[in-house]
């Protein structure tokens, strides 16, 4: 027999999970040196972020980071993210040594770093740097 909760129970629960926000995905702007050496020749602000997809610091920091991008004055910036698992030389030739990690630059001058820092405040301080 036919059972009418059943089904709107199982229709709402597809209307929900199809509206849940993506997982958070680190090859969203994965650092790529070419890239990262031309926002630097252009005189870009550029913003690193050494995370590992495990860490709930760096998940903090990028849901920030993501708000930020929403204020026009921070959309002039590249972001990259550098893997804490894979990327180790990359992490070692900024000088990072932990995740949760964000270094600005402004062009090829670094303007600051936070190390596992979650405050909106501290944050968005430091992206002021580079503009």
């Amino acid at each position: 027999m036919f059972n009418r909760r059943r089904l709107l129970v199982c229709i709402a629960a597809t209307a929900v999970a199809s509206t849940a926000p993506a997982a958070y995905a680190l090859e969203e702007g994965k650092f790529e040196r070419a890239a990262f050496e031309a926002a630097q020749a252009a005189g870009k602000p550029i913003l690193l972020h050494v995370a590992a997809e495990w860490c709930e610091t760096c998940h903090a920091q990028k849901e920030v980071i993501e708000e930020l991008e929403g204020d026009p004055k921070f959309r002039v910036y590249s972001i990259y993210t550098i893997d804490f698992d894979t990327e180790k030389d990359v992490m070692r030739s900024f000088g990072a040594t932990s995740r949760s990690t964000l270094i600005v630059f402004k062009g090829k001058t670094e303007m600051g770093r936070l190390v596992g820092d979650t405050r909106e405040k501290s944050i968005k301080a430091l992206m002021e740097k580079g503009l």
